[in-house]
């Protein structure tokens, strides 16, 4: 592979203090060559790549694993989808070199000290990466374009809306035939970043029917059934009729499944594309410093024409700390996953390339990584 000039120029920066670096590890870096050759594609780059978590990215990292790899035939990359929950926590105990999860390191549950602790010689960043439009997906025969506000949203999914031709249902699709059926909620059985954007989402901009604190478990309260994984959740609407779900859109393309127009903050019911949960993540603030590029997502925005529920899915890991074949094996796959080539790979698989203006701030992190 040939990535940008620029990309390979700026990762030879530090790369030679890479075999110094690290905790207690002082093996030589893999195989000896640096970030800037792996990006180009080097034979002489070897190692392996432990990883784990968000499912939400298992089909980008499928893609990107594919694609270096090629270039890179001395290196293994391992990704376990075990979900962002666990994959954090595999993380801050120190048995995969980075962690992907939908949602940055939770200030609450104590995870920036641990991962940080994790680290020892630097700090835990938080990289977004990738785009992870989130929808809400649907099995209702006969049934095309459903629209859907955020209150009505969260009464679905708060158990308080139980039929398909429910008032509030009718109200956001006045034209609509709706049947009687019993709607089937499901969500999340597992710790999930997508649960815990979702449940962002639907505190945000529904706060009188969505009681419950955003969090990665699904609150037991809201009820519901419950499938494990993206892949539990897509196959769990496919198969049943009156079905109700939110799930990324790869895995809802993949799945053929119907995808619902959401109402953003101005009372526009949006249809999801890239382009839409775009407008939503330019918008977005960076609330973490230096390096750590953690996002504050207005789940409410009123920008014209774009979709409100989105994630963006991060990859979790030191910015110093790990052993000197770890960082240079990472350093070189973000370097790939971060550059032009890497983000158009994602084109087609249900998710949305970065913004160019959040996207050079990524690139800037992933070169301080040693």
């Amino acid at each position: 592979m040939k990535y940008a000039g620029r990309l390979a120029a700026a990762t030879i920066v530090g790369v030679l203090s890479l075999a110094a670096c690290g905790t207690d590890d002082n093996t030589s870096t893999a195989g000896g060559t640096s970030s800037a050759a792996a990006a180009q594609g080097d034979d002489t780059l070897k190692g392996t790549i432990n990883a784990a978590g968000s499912s939400a990215q298992a089909n980008a990292i499928a893609e990107w694993k594919k694609n270096f790899q090629s270039s890179n035939p001395g290196v293994s990359i391992n990704y376990n989808p075990s979900g962002s929950g666990a994959g954090v926590q595999a993380f801050i105990q120190g048995t995969v070199a980075f962690a992907g999860s939908d949602s940055a390191l939770n200030d609450e549950k104590g995870e920036p000290a641990q991962a940080d602790a994790r680290c020892k010689t630097g700090k835990a960043i938080n990289l977004p990466m990738v785009t992870g439009p989130v929808a809400v997906v649907y099995n209702l025969p006969g049934v095309d374009g459903l629209q859907l506000s955020p209150k009505t949203i969260a009464g679905i999914f708060n158990s308080k809306i139980t039929k398909w031709d429910d008032p509030a249902i009718k109200a956001d699709n006045p034209d609509a035939q709706l049947p009687s059926t019993a709607i089937q909620a499901f969500h999340r059985s597992d710790e999930s970043g997508t649960s815990d954007n979702f449940t962002k989402f639907l505190k945000a901009t529904a706060d009188a029917d969505w009681p419950y604190e955003p969090a990665k478990a699904w609150p037991a309260e809201a009820q519901g059934q419950g499938a494990k994984g993206s892949d539990g959740i897509a196959s769990s609407i496919k198969s049943t009729e009156g079905a109700i779900s939110y799930v990324e859109l790869s895995f809802a393309e993949n799945s053929q499944l119907q995808k619902a127009k959401v109402a953003n903050g101005a009372g526009e019911y949006v249809e999801l594309t890239p382009e839409s949960a775009g407008k939503t993540v330019e918008a977005a603030e960076i609330a973490g410093t230096g390096n750590d590029l953690k996002l504050k997502i207005d789940y409410a925005t009123k920008a014209a024409g774009a979709y409100p529920i989105v994630l963006v899915t991060y990859e979790i890991t030191c910015e110093k700390g790990l052993s000197a074949e770890d960082a240079t094996l990472v350093k070189s796959f973000l370097t790939y996953t971060s550059s032009d080539e890497g983000q158009q790979a994602l084109t087609g698989l249900g998710y949305a390339p970065l913004p160019s203006s959040l996207l050079t701030k990524v690139r800037t992190a992933v070169e301080a990584i040693s």
